[in-house]
Parts: C-alpha cells; structure tokens; sequence
C-alpha cells in the first residue's frame, strides 16, 4: 500500500475550512539590507498580496522578529506565535521562504516535520512553492531538507566570515564593543576609536590612587558607595545608554568589589586595546564563553592611558601578593604581603600580644603557627623593631645612591670617559664614510655593465660584495652606537638610582613607599632582615659600573671603598 502523507489523512475535510493565518516575518543582522527583498516592509507586503488572492485564509496577526538570528529559535514573536498555536488562535502559518522561517537544520525540521503536524497546523512558504495542505508532497520533499541544510550552512558560511573580520578589525587596535569601557567613550569622529571620558576617568584614577596607598577593595567599594558615585552601569544608562550588565540588577547604582577588581586588572586602562575576552560558542549556540588569556587579542598603544604603566604593574604586583586587612582600620597592615619565611617560604603571619601596661605585634611564620615546630620554627620579630630596622636600611641606600651619582658624574665628566666617546664616534664616522663610498661605487656598476667595460659576471660579482660591505657596515655602526649608550653603564636610566634619588630621607614608613621600592622582606631565625628590593639588579649594575672603572679612575678608588664599606 503506499504511504501516505501525515498531512493528507484530514484534506478533504479541510479544503473548506477557513484557515486563520499568522504571517511570519524575520529580518538578522546576518541579512542585513542588502537586498530589499529582504526587508521587513517587503516581506510583509508579499504575504499580503499572497493571502490577497486566497479566499480560504484569513490574516489574523503578523508575528516580526527584527533583529534576530535564524539560528536561534528563542526569538520574542516566534514564541508568541506558537502560544497562540497552542490556544488555537491560529492554525496557519505563512511565511516568504524556509530562510525566513529559520537557519538551523534540526529545529527548521522539527517544527516542519513533528511539531506544526501534530497541532494540525498548515505551514506555507510562498517563494518555495511550499503549502502542507493544497500540496502535502511540497514539504514532503526532499528538496525540504536539502533547503534548509544550504539556509543552515549560509548562516555557517556567514559566522566564519564575520568572526574574521572582527578580528582582523582587533588586531588593528579599532574598538568593536557596543559600549566603551568605564572612563572611556568613543570618538564621534571614529567610533573605532577610544578617548577619555573625563568625568569616569577620574574615579578610575581614584580608585587606583586609594589601593596603592592601602585601602582595600572593600574599603574602596565603601568609600564608593558613601559618596554615592554611580557604578559603570548607572554611569552608562545616566548618559542615556541602553547598558545593562548581566551580572546586576537594572537599577543598581551601587558599585560591588568585582566592579572594583575589573578596574584594577584591565590594562586597557594604560592603553592597550584588550578584546575578544569572551565569544559565543557558535554560530546556533548563542551564549557567551570565556576565552583564554593566551588568546586575548592585544593591541598596545591604541589610545591614551588614564593610568601610568608604573601604577598598573604596582597594581598587579600588590593583588598578587596576600594583603589581608587589618581588622581594625579595614585596611592592609604596613607589611601585607611583602613578608617571608626564607626557610618555608610562606608568608609571616601578625598576631597581637596583650600585657597589662603594654600591646607587642609580632610577626611569625605562618607554617609554624598552624603546625608548630613539626614543619618550621618561629623566625619571630617584633613589628616596631622590623620598622625601625626597614627604615635605617632604605635611607642608608638613599646615601648610597646620592654617593653613587656623585661617582658617576665623576666619572662621566673625566678626560678618559671624553676620549673613549670621542674614539667610538670617530670609528662609526669612518663606517658611514664606508657606506657613502660604496653607494657611489654601487651607482657606477650598472652603467659600466650596460655599456660593456664589465661583464655579467662581474657586475654581479662586485653588486654582492659592495653589498655585504655595506651590511657589514652597518653591523658596526650599530655595534659602535651601543658602546656609545652604554659609556655611562647606563646609568642615566638605571632605576636603582632614579628610584632612591626621589626621596632625602625616610622618616617614617608608608604602604605606598615599600611598594614602590620592597620586592620582599624575608625574616630569619633570631630576628635577621632580609630587605629584597625590586631595583636589585639596578643596584648590581651601579655597583659594577664603579668597579670597572677603579682601574681607569684611580682618584675615584677612595670613594668608591667609602661606598663599599656602607
């Protein structure tokens, strides 16, 4: 017996019924405009002039999607047209073509073939010569599937491409977000571009300047919120965006430590173009997931920084570090982080002793606190003696350091340091006289060989080796220009002595101080400090400098022995 179609088995009884017609209409960003065909006016105008011609269907509502993606069949009109499906409000659909209907192969088929069917709904698409009643064989057909796989590998074909492109647009540093960071706004001239928003901007600064003298996260959402100052999004949605995060609530304008910590670790801020940190899994799969930071696309240099590059590796280094608050000030204690066993390696931990006319803080080492003498021992000192001895010690490298560039200058404006500058330079003005001369040879070659006084051969012969001589030249004078630069060891630039140079003297210790200049400080058994500074090389290389030059500036042996012995 021949099969028969699952929408033939009521068609003599419906070829009188009156059908009530939802029109169908969707227009993606995927389509586009570029074909007015396509265009949500038009779709509706071809539905219309069909329904115009057929006595038996009657419009009941139209149902427009504008805007959504035929991969996703979670769309605000579609849903509403199967709800009133469901409440037999309507029992036809219509639509332009299968492309409207929808782009994912699977869900295209399941409302076509299991879901329409069952409700005994007629579907119609009117550029396909598709209608489930008057021809059940038309969606029957294989041509069905077949349109809806090259509809499904359109919206494929169309992903890949516009992935593509907006990552090409990254690696060009343009800014592709549909809102600009906090602090920033796009440029009305070059919506690609960010410039600083002036009023944001300086709250970001705050924020910055308040955790680099100590505050927490915490303390600085607090802070925040006692001013009432908007978060980002209030901030947004106030300038008359349509911005809403998905991690808050829509009328929140109350900041969070997450907004805070955003802040604080988004380089965008020093101005490095930072995107593509999160992308939809694909194409049919609209949700949001994040990517590694190996494949963040960097751009450095796109736009101008609200915060110094200094700030922001400070920054980093102090979130890195553990700096739990002190439970009285709610703010990091002096030392937060900066403190070490060098036995275990874990950081010292603070504890308060409480006697009757007097408080003592002390450090320990955090391992033998929570396992006593079985892992490692006390390494305990008092905290007024670890500041007193912290400070006695930065100041003595503040000597050392103004001791240091006295040398230096010394050094620097000796006949010997003018000599050795004045050689180099003769040398790399010899080179580019090299240079010149073998241009000129190099200019005279080609016309001696057209006009036959060389051969081939040899006007190839001689063009490779003027050539290589003027790599080689070249090689040189780059050689020479850096023996140059480093006449002084460096020493215009060396951080050691920039950083310690800025300071007279330290007479009390601040957070933001040992920051700047204490990479850690590793307490030893029996009370000995160990100061390790974040200019440490720095400070090597200053002190080799002095060293190499003893031979050459023996008046200088003196002081460089003072230096020494402090």
């Amino acid at each position: 017996m021949a099969r028969t179609s699952k929408y033939q088995t009521a068609e003599a009884s419906q070829n009188s019924t009156l059908w009530n017609a939802g029109l169908y209409v969707r227009l993606s960003r995927e389509d586009g405009d570029k074909l007015e065909s396509e265009s949500i006016s038009s779709q509706k105008s071809i539905l219309q002039d069909f329904i115009s011609t057929r006595s038996d269907i009657e419009i009941t509502d139209f149902y427009v999607d504008d805007g959504w993606s035929g991969t996703d069949f979670d769309r605000p009109d579609f849903c509403r047209m199967l709800d009133d499906i469901r409440q037999k409000r309507i029992n036809c659909v219509v639509v332009k073509d299968l492309s409207r209907f929808g782009r994912n192969y699977v869900e295209a088929g399941k409302y076509l073939e299991v879901v329409f069917p069952m409700f005994k709904v007629r579907f119609i698409a009117v550029n396909d010569n598709i209608d489930s009643i008057d021809n059940p064989t038309s969606i029957n057909n294989v041509i069905v599937p077949f349109k809806n796989i090259i509809n499904d590998e359109y919206c494929r074909d169309i992903s890949t491409k516009v992935r593509t492109a907006l990552d090409i647009r990254r690696k060009q540093g343009q800014f592709i977000g549909s809102f600009a960071l906090y602090g920033y706004k796009k440029d009305e001239n070059d919506r690609h571009r960010l410039i600083i928003d002036e009023e944001a901007a300086e709250v970001v600064r705050l924020i910055y300047k308040k955790f680099l003298s100590g505050e927490s996260i915490i303390g600085i959402v607090r802070y925040l919120n006692g001013k009432e100052i908007l978060c980002p999004a209030a901030y947004k949605r106030e300038k008359g965006l349509k911005y809403r995060h998905t991690s808050s609530s829509y009328n929140s304008v109350l900041w969070c430590d997450s907004s805070v910590r955003r802040i604080l670790t988004n380089e965008m801020y020093i101005g490095n173009m930072v995107q593509k940190k999160n992308e939809t899994i694909s194409y049919k799969v609209h949700v949001s997931q994040g990517v590694p930071k190996n494949k963040w696309i960097v751009v450095e240099g796109t736009h101008e920084g609200i915060v110094s590059k200094e700030e922001f590796g400070k920054v980093q280094n102090l979130l890195s570090r553990d700096t739990r608050v002190s439970p009285n000030t709610g703010k990091p204690t002096l030392f937060a982080g900066l403190l070490r066993c060098p036995d275990c390696g874990r950081a010292m931990q603070k504890r308060t002793v409480y006697q009757p006319y007097k408080t003592y803080n002390y450090y320990s080492c955090g391992t033998y606190r929570k396992m006593h003498s079985k892992a490692c021992t006390k390494h305990m000192i008092r905290s007024d003696v670890l500041e007193e001895t912290v400070l006695t010690t930065l100041n003595q490298y503040i000597r050392l350091a103004v001791d240091f560039r006295s040398l230096i200058e010394k050094i620097k404006s000796s006949d010997i340091a003018d000599k050795k500058s004045s050689k180099l330079q003769n040398q790399i003005k010899v080179k580019e006289n090299e240079i010149v001369d073998c241009d000129r040879i190099l200019l005279d070659l080609y016309p001696d060989f057209k006009n036959g006084l060389i051969t081939k051969a040899q006007y190839l012969a001689l063009k490779e080796r003027y050539e290589n001589n003027i790599a080689k030249a070249r090689k040189s004078i780059a050689e020479l220009q850096k023996q140059m630069a480093e006449c002084d060891g460096g020493m215009d630039s060396n951080h050691f002595l920039n950083t310690f140079l800025k300071y007279h003297s330290f007479e009390k210790l601040t957070r933001e101080v040992l920051l700047e200049i204490v990479d850690v400080i590793y307490i030893h058994e029996g009370g000995g400090v160990e100061i390790h500074l974040k200019c440490q090389d720095a400070f090597r290389l200053a002190m080799e400098y002095v060293e190499q030059n003893r031979i050459l500036f023996p008046s200088a042996r003196k002081d460089a022995q003072a230096i020494e012995a402090k």
